[in-house]
């Protein structure tokens, strides 16, 4: 098989949230299963042009090893992808976010954060360095629930620790996304987006959903 179609407004249109988070999946487990489509990348640069209709956009971390495209098995046209350290969103990519589906129509919102994230462990041990000590501090909230949480010592050491700071920061972004996007409230209130979470896992590949 090889995807040759891109995403047409028409196509766009009929999709829901549901089948587009199915669709991501389904990439993946071919992600999973080295099973990935071939891909006419000359031909969805033609038909691309004159416009864009990607289906979702991802907030992902920019760590080297979740190439967000990839591991979803999608090509060009399929998806926005906004990548930032530690995976959190802000008032630029907030924006993004709301063109991505108030202006271009994709009908879900991925969160995925990343098994073993640096960014994380970084704000678990409270590092402080530069521009980076301001970026950990929006990771900062969710090394906060996960101390009450989880047992044992509360800094990158305790792999517990991590793994559930990890699942935090994605959903207290969700959360966060929700309470300052007006915009994106309403769309998910009215059906029209999801806002879904994951974790891709390093060590398997697969994305699993929050």
């Amino acid at each position: 098989m090889i995807k040759n179609q891109a995403i047409t407004k028409d196509v766009q249109d009929q999709l829901t949230p549901q089948s587009v988070l199915a669709d991501l999946m389904e990439g993946n487990q071919r992600f999973t299963s080295g099973n990935t489509q071939n891909v006419d990348n000359k031909a969805l640069v033609e038909q691309t042009v004159g416009g864009q209709f990607p289906k979702a956009v991802v907030l992902s971390c920019i760590d080297s090893r979740v190439p967000v495209e990839t591991v979803l098995d999608q090509a060009i046209g399929d998806v926005f992808v906004a990548r930032v350290a530690g995976n959190f969103e802000n008032v630029d990519i907030l924006g993004s976010m709301e063109y991505s589906c108030k202006v271009a129509g994709s009908k879900l919102v991925l969160v995925l954060g990343h098994e073993a994230c640096g960014a994380v462990k970084a704000a678990c041990d409270g590092v402080e360095l530069g521009n980076i000590t301001h970026l950990l501090s929006n990771i900062t909230p969710a090394v906060k629930q996960s101390a009450v949480e989880v047992e044992g010592e509360a800094n990158s050491s305790n792999n517990a620790f991590v793994a559930k700071t990890v699942e935090n920061n994605v959903k207290l972004t969700m959360d966060r996304i929700r309470e300052k996007s007006p915009i994106l409230k309403e769309m998910e209130d009215n059906g029209e987006i999801s806002i879904v979470g994951g974790v891709y896992m390093l060590s398997s590949g697969k994305v699993e959903l929050l």
